[in-house]
């Protein structure tokens, strides 16, 4: 299968690294692609791994799907984006 989802959060190399990476990190998971002009991520993944599993893991890395949270909550994904946008770019294959 494959899905394509808007996400906040991502400003960087960095950051887009640390999404492609994470999402990888599946099994289930083969080709990501990141646009991070549009601010969105492509992935491909097998026909039995729930999508929710891959919103779950973008959500832990501090980039949610666009316009599911607010307040506190969001504030607290930006975080994790500045945490997971420096790993990506100490990380980053050249």
């Amino acid at each position: 299968m494959k899905t394509q989802l808007s996400i906040d959060n991502m400003k960087c190399g960095g950051c887009a690294n640390s999404v492609k990476k994470g999402l990888q990190s599946f099994p289930e998971v083969g080709d990501v692609h990141v646009d991070l002009e549009k601010g969105e991520v492509e992935v491909e993944y097998a026909d039995s791994f729930p999508i929710e599993k891959i919103k779950e893991k973008l959500l832990s890395m501090g980039y949610p799907e666009k316009g599911s949270l607010e307040g506190f909550e969001k504030l607290t994904t930006n975080a994790k984006s500045f945490v997971s946008c420096a790993i990506g770019r100490m990380t980053k294959e050249n």
